[in-house]
């Protein structure tokens, strides 16, 4: 967490409206004065009581006695940004059904391919209803179509308002929220009554203050699977290396929680833990170690790990603004392939990338649950007039987030931590490869 983050949820206004189902006394609503503790540690709780007054926490996501809006005579409007990941449709039907049948919201639009939907002149708007999304959920990919980049903000929020949209519902990653948050504040500055709200969508894992995003669970699984079948290639041919890429341009969440699930890995390779090649501690060495004693090897590699061998003025960036990292995986294939037919030992390496396929896997069980949890406490959050804000997940609680408060943040493996430590233990790799290279704090 950055000293001196708010995590204040600003609203549209007083509510005023009473909840439709306030009356139900097997209902329980919650109070903006409610809190998710950011420390759960008793030292770390009182360390920072000591040192502000008071401790640091979310606001708890869930229905409100009171709202903003009047359901009946609102508008929602729903888009998907960024790439693929299991559970974008499960989302989808959550907000549909919840605003359909607990706030009686008829009139709910689907912008087709994300932001670009809101250019000024796209036609791509969909209308939503309990039968369009009846069977979604058990759909990978996403039925309103995807993109990434957007056009200028002003744009966007003068196609909101010839929508006459009163609330956005944003699924996407970070840099989605970074684009709903430049709506809010346009919306702000307009004056207008528009709830913007943020599902947060990214199979890395890597959005702060979201302890597991939707998909997650059904992208590890997914990723196990195929480093399972990088040991199975890497056993059936002598001296064999099997080398998978994972997604993760910031964050080595999906490739060490793979690794674990799998159990058949000696090497996983993450952003955060930078390595080297050469050198009696480097890649190469270790891994001609690991064939002499066991006659076969298998890497697991983050996409974005190892980015120093990559020139980055060399490195071009997609339409949403960010830059693509090198490709460390075909890197890694050709550099371990030269290197051990310069030393004369013949190895039969199989690089496999899975990283579409993953994308597009329905989700499972679990994901579905989360995905429709996530979709309820949205919109709830919308109809109590909430903005600029995602649906956080703290220590096991939703919670509402700021969108301000990602600004600058990437969530990260802590190489200090039990996580990482468990990471090691399972692959018995040394904590530094390369002799190098230093262990960040």
């Amino acid at each position: 967490m950055k000293k001196g983050v708010s995590f204040e949820v600003e609203s549209l206004g007083d509510t005023v409206i009473p909840n439709t189902v306030s009356t139900a006394s097997y209902f329980k609503f919650h109070s903006d004065s409610e809190r998710v503790l950011y420390h759960h540690l008793l030292s770390k709780f009182q360390d920072e009581v000591d040192e502000q007054g008071s401790p640091t926490g979310f606001e708890v996501a869930g229905p409100r006695k009171d709202i903003f809006f009047q359901g009946e005579k609102c508008r929602a409007a729903i888009l998907t940004c960024g790439g693929l990941c299991p559970g974008l449709n499960a989302v989808i039907r959550g907000v549909v059904l919840q605003l359909w049948y607990f706030y009686h919201c008829k009139q709910i639009l689907g912008v087709r391919y994300g932001y670009n939907g809101l250019r000024h002149d796209s036609e791509e708007i969909v209308k939503l209803n309990p039968d369009w999304v009846r069977d979604i959920h058990s759909v990978g990919g996403t039925m309103l179509g995807t993109s990434r980049g957007a056009p200028p903000v002003e744009e966007m929020v003068d196609k909101l308002e010839t929508l006459k949209v009163d609330m956005l519902f944003i699924i996407g990653g970070d840099g989605s929220m970074r684009g709903g948050h430049a709506i809010w504040q346009e919306v702000r500055r307009r004056g207008l009554k528009l709830a913007v709200i943020g599902v947060p969508k990214t199979i890395d894992n890597d959005i702060p203050y979201v302890h597991r995003s939707f998909g997650y669970e059904t992208a590890v699984k997914e990723a196990a699977k195929v480093v399972n079948a990088a040991h199975v290639e890497s056993r059936g041919a002598p001296y064999g290396i099997g080398l998978v890429k994972l997604m993760g341009r910031y964050s080595g969440y999906i490739t060490a929680n793979a690794v674990l699930a799998s159990g058949n890995a000696d090497f996983c390779l993450i952003p955060e833990s930078p390595f080297e090649l050469e050198g009696d501690n480097g890649l190469f060495a270790l891994v001609k170690e690991r064939l002499r004693r066991r006659r076969q090897v298998v890497i697991v590699v983050a996409e974005g790990a190892g980015q120093q061998f990559f020139r980055r003025e060399e490195l071009i960036k997609d339409a949403s603004g960010n830059i693509k990292p090198g490709d460390i995986g075909a890197y890694l294939r050709d550099r371990l392939n030269a290197h051990f037919s310069d030393v004369g030992f013949p190895v039969t390496l199989k690089y496999i990338d899975p990283s579409y396929i993953i994308r597009s896997t329905p989700p499972n069980f679990s994901d579905k649950i989360s995905c429709d949890h996530l979709a309820r406490a949205a919109v709830h959050a919308a109809m109590a007039g909430k903005g600029g804000m995602l649906i956080g997940n703290w220590h096991g609680h939703l919670t509402h987030v700021p969108m301000s408060a990602l600004e600058g943040e990437v969530r990260q493996v802590d190489l200090q931590s039990d996580f990482w430590f468990s990471v090691l233990e399972n692959t018995r790799q040394p904590y530094i490869i390369g002799p190098s290279v230093c262990a960040t704090d």
